[in-house]
């Protein structure tokens, strides 16, 4: 499950970094800026797709466990019809008040015009993104991880082709980057929601009851699968709050150049996440499965391994990065810019955190599959509010510019400090029962 999970999870975050390798040698650092302003917002909505994906896949599973296909059916069909319905309506808005959203984000007004281009031509595409987070959860459990693969694959190939066309020989800049992104994810939307309607085993949608009595079980339904979700949502929120409070610390300290030199970071998260969520989404079949079955051997099995790749994952990823920082920002900027120079004197401190990140990712999503709400809920906002935030304000005041790309370090490892402590007060009472 581990192997093509991880190959599409960091397709998908491909289709994001294309767009930086592109923009930063086809528009500079300020084009790099002005989608970085952009990604919280684009993180809030695929936390949204993920937090239903995520809730509808456990419940889903569990009901496939019992023989409960037709109950699977109906929580497939109502998550997907959630998050197109909310979509659409909160894409409109922002599509129509582009201008105040990107101020809202922080947009200096030199960056004003890049930030508008960019949220007008991709968020129209939004909905079909929420259509692939969806989809790929269910596409999984329905043993197609391949399927689910290619879905991602494709979509980022696609995304590397047009890119280059509409920003190079067209020379449409950042607006090109957005519309190539746009059409990218409309293709694996309707490749991964084409499969569930046309070739899926078990899995495929059916029509929900549109009576009174239809809508509010619907309703509940919707509901406890984002309460099973909502930990992935807070992971996404995480990552759009460290990118919103990265981007206001460097206006605030370096200017335009220091969010450029955040954004590559910012463009490098996504694959990060990516690897611990890819060990989360690749064990939560096995885990919620076994566990509505009531095999909690396996479960247990399972959950050990998943943290023991996390750690692994976590230190190569950390060592990739503290390692080559000049080549991996040679990939977005040229070395020779300040924002690059900016960039490569942070990338390693940045990078240090890499492994309590992803550790801290898998463990959320092990407690996730077996409907521990508080528990996955509570690590969740210990990573995105009560260490973040504070880690953004005081770092920089104790150890100059070199804290603002510290803070994320220093908040998950804080968090998985907080998880041992928890497993290790747990254990304790465990043996003394």
């Amino acid at each position: 499950m581990f192997i093509p999970t991880l190959f599409g999870m960091l397709s998908i975050s491909a289709v994001t970094a294309v767009d930086g390798i592109f923009i930063g040698h086809g528009v500079g650092s300020d084009g790099i800026a002005a989608v970085n302003l952009c990604v919280p917002v684009m993180m809030l909505f695929t936390g949204l797709g993920l937090m239903t994906g995520v809730g509808c896949s456990v419940v889903a599973a569990v009901h496939v466990s019992h023989g409960q296909v037709k109950a699977a059916r109906m929580n497939v069909t109502q998550a997907l019809g959630m998050v197109s319905a909310v979509t659409v309506a909160a894409t409109t808005l922002i599509v129509l008040f582009a201008r105040r959203t990107a101020l809202a984000l922080g947009s200096s007004e030199h960056l004003l015009p890049l930030v508008v281009d960019y949220l007008q031509w991709f968020m129209p595409s939004m909905v079909f993104q929420m259509w692939i987070s969806v989809s790929l959860f269910v596409i999984r459990l329905d043993g197609a991880p391949r399927v689910a693969m290619w879905c991602s694959v494709v979509s980022a190939a696609l995304n590397v082709l047009l890119d280059y066309i509409f920003i190079f020989p067209l020379g449409w800049g950042v607006r090109g980057a957005a519309f190539a992104t746009s059409l990218s994810e409309a293709t694996g939307g309707v490749m991964a929601l084409g499969y569930l309607l046309l070739f899926a085993r078990t899995l495929r949608p059916g029509r929900v009851r549109m009576s009174r009595k239809g809508l509010r079980l619907t309703l509940r339904n919707l509901g406890y699968q984002c309460r099973i979700g909502s930990s992935t949502l807070l992971g996404e929120l995480t990552l759009a709050m460290l990118m919103y409070a990265g981007n206001l610390t460097f206006m605030r300290y370096l200017g335009d150049d220091g969010v450029g030199a955040f954004g590559v970071a910012c463009y490098y998260t996504p694959f990060v996440f990516m690897v611990g969520n890819a060990i989360a989404q690749s064990a939560q079949p096995i885990l919620s499965y076994n566990y509505g079955a009531g095999n909690f051997g396996r479960v247990w099995e399972a959950g050990r391994l998943a943290v023991r790749t996390a750690v692994v994952c976590g230190g190569i990823v950390m060592l990739l990065f503290m390692g080559a920082p000049r080549a991996l920002v040679g990939l977005f900027l040229d070395t020779g810019g300040a924002a690059a120079r900016i960039a490569i004197d942070g990338l390693p401190l940045f990078a240090s955190g890499f492994v309590f990140f992803v550790v801290n990712i898998a463990v959320i999503g092990y407690n996730q599959s077996l409907e521990r709400m508080a528990v996955s809920t509570s690590f969740a906002l210990l990573r995105g509010a009560l260490f973040l935030v504070p880690a953004f304000v005081v770092m920089p005041l104790a150890a100059g510019t070199e804290g603002i790309w510290l803070a994320m370090p220093v908040s998950e490892f804080l968090t998985t400090t907080a998880i041992v402590a928890y497993y290790g007060v747990r254990r304790m009472r465990q043996r003394s029962v």
